[in-house]
Formats: structure tokens, C-alpha cells, sequence
């Protein structure tokens, strides 16, 4: 009878093990279910970049350019303003990075430290690729080893669009530039 019981213990404990497992599984079922999900499912992590821009148009020295009317294939994916108590000596600095379109990678940097430090900090190996206009504004190319930029001065601040996109893609960016 001893051995009986032991036995009977030994089943329960492996019922009770399985029964504890489906428990949990089940938990992670459901909170896997209400947790929000990208909806493109490549994996893009995307931000709002609207409220932050205003704050730092506030903020910053100069005139802070943001995208306006841009279309939904654009995801913004990181945006941040560092003050020139923040930047470690890089002035006043604005960043608005994209996954463009086409899959590629933009992003709007502004600052006001010297216009070559600048465009050298962000276009490695950067050499001048002429000119083009665009919203009325005449801006310089720049192509790099990897990546390519458009950039121009005004009011204190130097704008670079920059990244993997096409000069097409950086002139679309541009052209929404408010």
C-alpha cells in the first residue's frame, strides 16, 4: 500500500506539473496577444516626432526645420534635441531620422556648430557632388563612402539631410522641410 500511494503521489506531481505549465503557456498566450505589435512587421521601431519638434522650434537658436505632409510610406524612427549645455560641445543640435520610402535611411541634423564639422561628422569621406534647388533653396551635395547628404545655411544653423537615400529621396525630405 506504501508503494501505492508513492505512486499515486508521483502521477499527481507530474499532473499537477503539466497542468501548472499549460497555466503559463496560456498567461503568455494572452499577454503576447495584447501587446502591441509593428504593424509593418519588418521590425521598424517608429517614434512621433510632431510634439518634439515644436518644443525644440522653441528652443532652438535658429530656424528648426520639420518635415510637414510627408507621406505615411516615411517612419520616423528616432528624434531627439540636445541644447548646447547638453551637447558636449556640439552647439545646439536636432535630429530626425527616417526609414524612407524605399526602404533607406534619412535623417534631418541640424545644429549650429562650423558647417564642416558638421557635414564631416556625418558624411564620412563627404566630397562636394555639385548643386541642387529645391523649395526654393539652393543645396549643396555631398557624396560620401556610404551615405550622401544635401545641406545648406541659413540663420545661424546649418541643415544636413543625410543618409543611405537617393539624392531624390533626400530632395522629396526637403521639399517638406517647414
Amino acid at each position: 500500500m506504501a508503494g501505492e500511494s508513492k505512486g499515486m503521489r508521483s502521477r499527481q506531481s507530474v499532473r499537477d506539473m503539466v497542468l501548472s505549465m499549460l497555466a503559463v503557456g496560456l498567461v503568455v498566450w494572452v499577454g503576447y496577444l495584447f501587446l502591441p505589435h509593428d504593424a509593418g512587421g519588418d521590425g521598424v521601431r517608429t517614434v512621433e516626432y510632431k510634439v518634439a519638434a515644436a518644443s525644440a522650434k522653441r528652443a532652438a537658436p535658429y530656424p528648426l526645420l520639420a518635415p510637414e505632409g510627408l507621406s505615411d510610406k516615411w517612419r520616423a524612427t528616432s528624434v531627439k534635441y540636445d541644447p548646447a549645455s547638453l551637447g558636449g560641445g556640439r552647439g545646439n543640435c536636432w535630429h530626425l531620422g527616417f526609414v524612407t520610402p524605399a526602404g533607406q535611411y534619412a535623417a534631418v541634423e541640424q545644429s549650429d556648430i562650423a558647417p564642416g564639422s558638421l557635414v564631416g561628422s556625418l558624411v564620412a569621406d563627404g566630397k562636394p557632388d555639385g548643386s541642387s534647388e529645391v523649395a526654393g533653396r539652393v543645396w549643396e551635395r555631398i557624396q560620401g563612402g556610404k551615405s550622401r547628404a544635401l545641406t545648406f545655411q541659413s540663420g545661424g544653423g546649418t541643415t544636413v539631410l543625410t543618409g543611405t537615400a537617393s539624392y531624390e529621396e533626400l530632395a522629396e525630405l526637403a521639399q517638406a522641410l517647414k
